[in-house]
């Protein structure tokens, strides 16, 4: 139905027109009331309603591959949606883990503020008994520097 159709160079369908021979004899049958005219013109209309045909169908394949176009887009989108609510979900519990990180610092550096205030205080306590330890060594001392100067 569709051969005397053709692509032509642009890849639109158009229509392929056989030229009349020179030797085929052109008959006016019917040429009195006129329906040899009708005729062609009936023929011409059917030509026409399958070239019109042959456009819708050709309508309808490229739509239908734009269809498969935009359904292929949206589910790459979709995709990429879906990774992207990932790494979302990703830098939301990295930053969670930063913040108990920070968190967790923060009571570690107290507890080492504890811990340097407790060794100054046993330092203080120390030079303390270290100061008496080394009174009572010097009162000693001079206790028994006192024996022996008076046992001499």
């Amino acid at each position: 139905m569709f051969e005397k159709y053709k692509k032509d160079e642009g890849g639109e369908m158009t229509e392929e027109r056989a030229q009349p021979e020179a030797s085929e004899p052109v008959t006016n049958t019917g040429s009195e009331i006129g329906i040899g005219g009708l005729m062609g013109k009936r023929a011409k209309l059917e030509e026409a309603i399958d070239y019109v045909g042959l456009m819708i169908k050709n309508l309808k394949d490229k739509r239908t591959v734009l269809e498969k176009d935009i359904e292929k887009e949206s589910v790459d989108i979709k995709n990429l949606k879906e990774k992207l609510q990932k790494v979302n979900e990703y830098i939301e519990e990295e930053s969670r883990g930063i913040g108990e990180l920070a968190s967790k610092r923060k009571r570690v550096e107290g507890e080492a503020d504890e811990v340097g205030n407790m060794i100054n205080n046993l330092r203080e306590k120390l030079s303390g008994v270290d100061r008496v330890i080394d009174d009572e060594g010097n009162i000693v001392k001079r206790i028994k520097d006192s024996k022996e100067s008076s046992n001499s």
